[in-house]
């Protein structure tokens, strides 16, 4: 029977259109069925390139004994976690204070007022059938007490997203991150912990920063060293660019194969900021070759970014898990011939035992081949026969936060690395998703096609998306960039800040939940406290506008506590707080012609955190950092002002690069 999902927006969900289980979207209709029905809410959270959500649909999902069972006695709720991140939100925060733990799938029972009672994650099929069979007996038998065990997790959560103590993030409060850091820090591996090993992108852009500012050694280092060993792990994907979502090992050998734009989108920016820091080759070229599969792999016709690449490819009717990554020697010198074969096996680390399963490897590239043309070759000849494969699932909904940390990075990378091609690439990005996802003046979550889904964006979409136009508007001088972030924030000071000042993930008039989400915890991505924060920041730097400001110090602060505690949940907080404790460094640039670009180059290869670009003509109307800033002698001119106090202007590169601190080379 196909069920009700035949019609979203989101991809997996539409992976659960055919199930025999009655799946409904998330929404009033399917709390009303369930009190009309008197029986409780199954939900079911996953995302699209989520493995082990793929093993549970195929055991249970797809059985016809376990959808009788569930269709019987549940209304049963599917919910793509990256479409409704606040639902996945408040329910995993159940799930982990339940259990200990969390994860995707995850598996919930609610009351029909949507109280939780029951949480875990993923569940063979006869531990499942056992799960329905026993909440079942207990929702009939002992209704009163599972109603009251639901109304009593609900207010304890509520109480858990209670605003907590504030407490500024100092110089004193940064130097004690790193000191932290430091101690969880892998010497001989890079990252920090044990395995799994996740790419830690905002750890990494705190560190960046952070030498920067201090000129900290071993906060470089440590960036340094993760970065690099990454980059010639099995976790990037040494053919066509681009990271997995996480390493299974300590040595970034063996991935989890899902490809996420939003690691991506964060780790270009990191590589190419590392890049401008260290001038590595290595991360220039991580830089480039990420960007291209971003563009190239993710981009979609409208100009918007797909979610992500599945970690499973279908083979023979199966999915298999890297399928379509690894190689064994005998594959190699299929394709190359026994001498390229056996010499590019040793490069890439394939072994005869393997690094993966069934005698397969990943590929690594732990040294940099002594030929560089005879590796390009090499390279493109086995991307070229790996296309023939049979390919992972593209996840192709258009999330705004996402796409906004893609514009961020693809303007970033495309100024520094002198690709015009990158920012193209974001300014079509950014075109997009400002016409198709903000509705009646207010940001939607995600599009599909191009047709927008009715999930509101949450707080990271305003901030992430902000952060990419603001880049955007530095790249392009185009003052367009900065009225359309300008107006996404103060929608998010109007509805996403209370009068305490406290920010929450959901807006002031969402759908209201059992409670209202507020993470202050940067996992994957940004939070939207850091998110927003950021944004605030360089806008207020921007434009002068203390009330931006003044939310980005208060923002900051309601993660101190967390940043000071453990500072591997607080890096994007953390790396804006170097660039509010440095304060703002703001260049503008008046002039066209030869000479402005070559003092855009100058200004842009200052590694200030507070750093903030303007260029165009004097006076030009939207920018605020060029008003009653002339031309000197009919000269292009840089100003560079400190919090809105300038020095004398210059007309020269040497002046400029004296002003910013740069040593000047001929």
């Amino acid at each position: 029977m196909a069920n009700r999902l035949a019609q979203s927006t989101s991809p997996y969900l539409l992976q659960h259109a055919d199930n025999p289980v009655d799946w409904r979207e998330w929404g009033a209709d399917a709390f009303a069925e369930a009190r009309r029905r008197d029986v409780p809410v199954l939900l079911s959270v996953g995302y699209a390139a989520c493995h082990w959500c793929h093993v549970m649909a195929h055991e249970s999902f797809e059985d016809a004994e376990v959808a009788e069972v569930v269709n019987a006695n549940f209304v049963a709720v599917k919910v793509d976690r990256e479409e409704r991140p606040d639902v996945d939100a408040v329910y995993m925060n159940a799930t982990t204070a339940l259990t200990g733990h969390g994860g995707w799938p995850m598996t919930c029972v609610l009351t029909p007022d949507g109280d939780p009672f029951f949480a875990g994650t993923y569940f063979p099929r006869q531990q499942f059938l056992a799960l329905l069979a026993n909440v079942t007996t207990v929702w009939t038998e002992q209704r009163a007490d599972v109603v009251a065990s639901g109304a009593h997790i609900a207010e304890q959560l509520r109480e858990m997203t209670s605003p907590g103590v504030s407490a500024a993030i100092t110089p004193e409060a940064l130097a004690g991150a790193v000191t932290t850091l430091r101690q969880h820090y892998d010497l001989a591996r890079g990252g920090f912990g044990g395995a799994p090993k996740f790419p830690p992108s905002m750890v990494l852009a705190f560190l960046v920063r952070h030498h920067a500012r201090t000129g900290d050694a071993d906060a470089l280092a440590m960036a340094r060293r993760t970065c690099e060993a990454m980059a010639r792990g099995g976790i990037y994907d040494q053919l066509a660019g681009g990271f997995a979502r996480y390493a299974v090992d300590a040595d970034w050998v063996v991935p989890h194969f899902e490809k996420m734009l939003y690691d991506n989108t964060q780790l270009l920016r990191v590589y190419a900021h590392l890049w401008r820091a260290t001038g590595d080759p290595w991360a220039r070229r991580i830089a480039c070759e990420t960007a291209d599969f971003i563009v190239r792999d993710l981009g979609t016709a409208e100009g918007g970014f797909a979610s992500a690449l599945d970690a499973d490819t279908v083979v023979d009717g199966a999915s298999v898990e890297g399928a379509t990554y690894v190689w064994t020697p005998a594959q190699l010198v299929e394709i190359l011939g026994a001498d390229a074969g056996a010499r590019a096996a040793e490069l890439l680390s394939v072994t005869d035992n393997g690094t993966f399963e069934h005698g397969s490897s990943t590929l690594q590239l732990r040294t940099d081949p002594d030929d560089s043309a005879w590796w390009a070759q090499t390279r493109a000849q086995l991307l070229s026969a790996r296309m023939a494969r049979p390919q992972p699932a593209r996840d192709d909904k258009v999330v705004t936060s996402w796409n906004g940390l893609a514009i961020a990075g693809l303007a970033d990378v495309g100024i520094l690395l002198e690709r015009p091609d990158y920012v193209d690439a974001a300014v079509r990005c950014a075109e997009f998703v400002v016409a198709r996802h903000v509705v009646d003046g207010r940001l939607r979550r995600a599009s599909r096609d191009s047709v927008v889904g009715a999930a509101a964006g949450v707080a990271d979409d305003h901030g992430n998306l902000a952060e990419g136009l603001l880049a955007l508007h530095q790249a392009t001088g185009d003052p367009r960039w900065l009225a359309e972030a300008g107006s996404i924030l103060d929608v998010a000071l109007e509805h996403f800040r209370d009068a305490d000042g406290v920010v929450h993930d959901t807006a002031d008039d969402a759908e209201q939940l059992f409670t209202r989400p507020r993470s202050q915890a940067d996992n994957a991505e940004p939070s939207g406290v850091s998110s927003l924060a950021g944004a605030w920041l360089t806008y207020a730097a921007l434009t002068g506008s203390t009330h931006h400001r003044e939310a980005a110090d208060t923002s900051l602060a309601s993660v101190g506590a967390l940043a000071s505690r453990d500072p591997r949940f607080a890096g994007w907080a953390l790396a804006v707080a170097e660039a509010a404790v440095t304060g703002p460094l703001q260049v503008a640039i008046v002039g066209d012609g030869p000479v402005a670009e070559a003092m855009l180059a100058t200004a842009r290869a200052s590694t200030s955190p507070g750093l903030v670009i303007a260029r165009g003509a004097p006076d030009s109307p939207g920018q605020p950092l060029l008003e009653a800033r002339p031309l000197v002698g009919g000269e292009s001119t840089a100003y560079v002002c400190r919090g809105f106090v300038c020095d004398a202007p210059v007309t020269d590169l040497d002046g400029l690069a004296a002003a910013l601190g740069l040593e000047r080379q001929a």
